[in-house]
């Protein structure tokens, strides 16, 4: 628990700070800030942090990156996690390109739930925002789905004068595979030219939209894993839409449940929050797992009420250095 009474027990890990494509939310165009090979955590030390958390009553763990598929050694660190007492669930985010090939085995490893961001189902603007190719994210998600994961959701970052025409072809999209669809605020994480009044599309802005389409029913009963969205069901296709609004839903952090754990070893108590705590030097000094709880401890103490993204917040790295 943390200092205003918030349970805690999410631990976000980037194993990675590495991506096979350039999201602009996520990775500023010429971004040349990579960690080193050797100031990752290692496997080891991965596993050694999730052994330490669940000693401080950490049950649920989502592997993120950059991209975590372009880690060689994701299947070993997903066995390992799984083999841990404790461990109650371990989740993926990915981009899922590089999932098709992998997904049965990922299951097998012990891998039990995947968010996918896909930002548009048409190619050409999915390249625009991406780099990427749409029809292997399309071909993961299919994989994902064989592969009989526990829950798969999916992911579209909000952009005003980018994605908005993308919204409802992902919806039916979504609703066809029966697959939750979580519509998510841009937050100022990367650059002013993208975070900005012109490229901002807030959740209010995607529900009016969506509304022409079909009705919004609220679900205030939903919970589709351990996030902050609030459901809507749409009764024309069955779908199931989830809003994050970041930016401007009142009292966004007062459930908050969640740390992050960055590829380069660092504990960040909160994603709009510059603060950091070092925990590779401890792994690398210490070899002590309550060395390594006093460092989540403290991260658990200093973690704020609330994010400073609405106050001038500037990033002191990207969404890829800091782990997704």
């Amino acid at each position: 628990m943390d200092t205003h009474g918030r349970i805690v027990d999410y631990l976000r890990i980037s194993v990675t700070d590495r991506c096979n494509e350039r999201c602009t939310y996520c990775m500023p165009e010429g971004y040349k800030g990579w960690e080193q090979k050797a100031d990752h955590l290692t496997a080891d030390e991965i596993i050694r942090v999730v052994r330490a958390a669940t000693g401080l009553g950490f049950r649920k763990f989502r592997l993120t990156g950059g991209e975590p598929l372009v880690r060689r050694d994701l299947l070993e660190i997903v066995h390992a996690i799984h083999a841990l007492p404790g461990v109650d669930v371990i989740g993926l985010s990915t981009n899922a390109t590089r999932l098709a090939p992998l997904a049965a085995s990922l299951k097998s490893a012990g891998l039990r739930t995947v968010n996918v961001s896909i930002d548009s189902l048409d190619a050409a603007l999915y390249r625009r925002i991406t780099g990427g190719d749409v029809a292997t994210v399309l071909a993961g998600i299919e994989a994902a789905l064989a592969a009989g994961f526990e829950r798969i959701k999916l992911n579209c970052v909000l952009m005003r004068g980018v994605n908005e025409t993308s919204l409802w072809p992902l919806v039916q999209y979504a609703a066809e595979r029966d697959l939750p669809l979580r519509l998510i605020e841009l937050m100022p994480l990367t650059k002013a030219d993208v975070f900005g009044s012109a490229t901002f599309l807030s959740v209010e802005d995607a529900m009016r939209s969506l509304g022409e389409y079909d009705e919004l029913i609220p679900q205030p009963d939903a919970r589709i894993g351990w996030g902050p969205a609030k459901y809507y069901r749409m009764p024309k296709t069955g779908a199931l839409v989830g809003f994050i609004g970041a930016m401007t839903t009142e009292h966004f952090c007062e459930t908050c449940n969640k740390m992050r754990l960055t590829a380069d070893g660092k504990v960040r108590p909160c994603l709009g929050d510059g603060h950091e705590l070092d925990l590779r030097e401890t792994l690398r000094l210490n070899q002590s797992d309550e060395a390594v709880r006093e460092v989540l401890r403290e991260a658990l103490r200093i973690k704020p009420l609330e994010h400073q993204f609405r106050t001038n917040y500037a990033p002191c790295r990207p969404m890829t250095a800091i782990g997704g």
